[in-house]
């Protein structure tokens, strides 16, 4: 998956905004204010920290060379992923639908349904 693609894909989702706190070779997406994907323009091939429920986090890691726990963040929740190829696009889309979902499972009720409902989840 081209980065392009892979931040085209995140702002699609419900309430994603997308910021550049650690510099701009980082962007940060997030919805609810927490974020979802950090997607590194500056590695070649690009990377992006998704969060992942820890079980799925260790079979990605088995199937997927291109999988390691998540760099600079929560091991146990977080994977960082090569774009370079490799994983197929529909995999790739998963996972950041995953992780997504899980944090809009994690915001309140209240930031869920300024969201509109179940937003995407």
């Amino acid at each position: 998956m081209q980065v392009d693609t892979f931040r085209e894909y995140c702002l699609r989702k419900t309430g994603a905004t997308e910021d550049t706190p650690f510099g701009e070779d980082h962007l940060v997406f997030k919805v609810g204010g927490k974020m979802f994907a950090l997607l590194s323009l500056d590695e070649v091939p690009s990377t992006a920290n998704l969060k992942c429920e820890p079980d799925l986090a260790l079979e990605l890691r088995d199937r997927y060379e291109q999988v390691r726990p998540g760099y600079h963040m929560n091991k146990k929740h977080w994977n960082t992923v090569e774009l370079g190829g490799g994983i197929p696009d529909a995999e790739l889309r998963e996972m950041i639908d995953h992780s997504y979902e899980r944090v809009v499972r994690s915001l309140t009720k209240t930031a869920r349904a300024a969201l509109g409902g179940e937003a995407d989840v």
